[in-house]
């Protein structure tokens, strides 16, 4: 199974267009969002093909294919307009022997790692809107996990490149949109 991970579209349809496109080019089984679907939030400047209607309809076209988790900006309002669960606050996924602990990152991320992720194990945020791949060791437990971001393509920050992060067999890579 292929699954290709986005965050932070904040309702921008442009860049959602962007990704759905990339899915359909890669030939991606699923499509996990990292959260913050459909709105930009206080902090955060209005993205500049702000369209949450379009965004809205573009998503549920394919809400079959769709795991996505609840972003700091997503709502139960949001969660009455789209056709696929979002008010999850994590979701494992296991891909050949790795396992994934998808989250948004405003609760979980680099600084406060959830305690229940095996060594070598991935964890999957958005939030911060900055592209990331490193490995973190928890001062705590000494494990050392993988921790990816794919950025947000909508409101990219510190000079981020839009990108997304492909999963195939266990393996996980960033690709740039």
């Amino acid at each position: 199974m292929r699954f290709l991970v986005a965050s932070d579209l904040h309702g921008d349809s442009y860049w959602t267009e962007r990704v759905l496109q990339a899915f359909t080019d890669e030939k991606a089984d699923r499509l996990v969002l990292l959260g913050d679907i459909l709105y930009h939030g206080p902090r955060n400047d209005l993205p500049q093909h702000y369209e949450p209607k379009k965004v809205i309809s573009l998503l549920n076209d394919m809400a079959s294919k769709i795991l996505a988790v609840r972003g700091n900006c997503d709502t139960e309002v949001d969660q009455m307009v789209l056709k696929f669960p979002i008010l999850a606050d994590y979701i494992y996924l296991v891909s050949g022997e790795t396992t994934f602990f998808t989250t948004h990152g405003h609760n979980f991320g680099p600084q406060k790692l959830p305690a229940v992720l095996p060594e070598g194990a991935v964890l999957l945020a958005g939030h911060t809107h900055v592209v990331c791949d490193k490995e973190i060791t928890d001062p705590e437990t000494g494990v050392t996990v993988r921790y990816m971001n794919p950025g947000s393509p909508s409101i990219p920050k510190e000079d981020s490149t839009p990108s997304y992060i492909l999963i195939e067999n266990g393996n996980a890579e960033i690709k740039k949109l």
